[in-house]
């Protein structure tokens, strides 16, 4: 995993239309929903195994009620 954005000004030409630049835009949007659409599963998984939620991280003996 990157820690840090990779440099990709040098893909943006100077001088870009505003046409260019908007129909890019839409196409790039089309594709991210596109992408996480198709991956959503593996998405989910892979955020909840690095974010998991507080009670996936307890394993104290005391928070177990045993009543």
């Amino acid at each position: 995993m990157m820690d840090e954005q990779p440099m990709l000004s040098f893909l943006f030409p100077p001088g870009m239309s505003d046409e260019a630049a908007y129909e890019i835009s839409e196409f790039l949007a089309a594709l991210n929903l596109a992408f996480e659409q198709h991956y959503f599963a593996q998405i989910r998984r892979h955020l909840q195994a690095i974010n998991p939620k507080p009670s996936e991280l307890s394993d104290l003996p005391w928070e177990d009620d045993p009543f």
